[in-house]
């Protein structure tokens, strides 16, 4: 049986390891789990494995802001301690409070 356990939480500040970007994670998946097609277009001597977590994030960078998929190895804690400017954060989050964002969403 495959047991993993994910290394960062939902609200939690990352930024890519390689590339630059930051994010808020929205979700977690406990292995990968998006489409062959995708993992695929990654070039074989960066792509990691599938067999760790995968965080879904609200990421943005200096042009522009969307939803992102990135193995755990390719995270790290965010440490500039500033908000990230994504525009559906609200939906999900209420405000940064101590370097991460509180779950908040509201039910229909």
């Amino acid at each position: 049986m495959f047991k993993t356990a994910a290394k960062y939480h939902i609200g939690q500040v990352l930024r890519h390891r390689k590339h630059p970007f930051r994010g808020v994670v929205f979700d977690v998946d406990a292995m990968f789990s998006n489409t062959e097609e995708w993992y695929h277009a990654i070039p074989e001597e960066a792509r990691p494995s599938r067999n760790q977590p995968f965080y879904h994030l609200l990421a943005e960078n200096d042009q522009s802001y969307y939803v992102a998929y990135v193995s755990e190895q390719n995270l790290v804690p965010d440490e500039t301690g500033e908000p990230v400017g994504h525009p559906d954060l609200p939906d999900l989050f209420g405000d940064f409070e101590d370097g991460r964002y509180p779950l908040q969403f509201n039910l229909n």
